[in-house]
């Protein structure tokens, strides 16, 4: 299988747009526009729980922010988003309302489960 799992959150990468997205998160988390990156980051990094699950993965995983996303890809959907990439071909797998209803990380990897890992 060459499949490779890419996640993109509704962020721009960079030093000051991490700074900038971790206080949204602390000081205005109601507002904060990425569920994917509020779901499994805290102020501290990477959340054990989620770290714990991609590595128990057995397909290539890509991180992306939503500039890097129109930069490699040229694709432009509602964040955040996951995507499974065939070779060269991005298909959307899970959308952003799909990401937004989940609550808690759990919920998140129950619906990767279903949709990719299935």
């Amino acid at each position: 299988m060459n499949d490779t799992i890419v996640f993109v959150y509704n962020a721009d990468s960079g030093l000051f747009n991490t700074l900038s997205d971790t206080a949204h998160k602390l000081f205005s988390p109601e507002t904060y526009e990425c569920n994917l990156c509020a779901m499994t980051y805290s102020a501290l990094g990477m959340k054990k729980e989620w770290k714990e699950y991609l590595d128990t993965m057995d397909i290539p995983l890509e991180f992306l922010h939503r500039d890097e996303l129109k930069e490699k890809y040229s694709t432009e959907v509602e964040l955040p988003a996951i995507f499974l990439k065939s070779g060269k071909e991005l298909n959307l797998v899970i959308d952003a309302n799909a990401i937004n209803e989940c609550k808690e990380i759990a919920d998140l990897k129950q619906l990767i489960n279903e949709k990719i890992q299935s």
